[in-house]
């Protein structure tokens, strides 16, 4: 079993609506480190189709996205 990734940095979403967990989370990965990860935590369910679709167009990957209770966990890697 694979170990737990541990982020880089935690992005508190929480209360955030569409489209601002985007947006807060693009202002973050420009402050990473190529290679960095950054874990968001929000409760808008719209992360769950709008967070692939960022890391897509902007070329970051998308390593984990899942629903815990009334949150949404993602962790995205910084590529570039």
């Amino acid at each position: 079993m694979a170990d737990p990734i541990k982020p880089d940095q935690i992005l508190d979403l929480k209360g955030l609506l569409c489209p601002m967990p985007v947006v807060k989370l693009s202002m973050a990965v420009k402050k990473l480190q190529a290679g960095q990860t950054i874990e968001g935590i929000a409760t808008d369910p719209g992360v769950m189709a709008d967070i692939p679709a960022w890391a897509r167009t902007s070329g970051n990957e998308l390593l984990s996205i899942e629903q815990q209770g009334k949150e949404y966990h993602f962790i995205v890697k910084k590529t570039a």
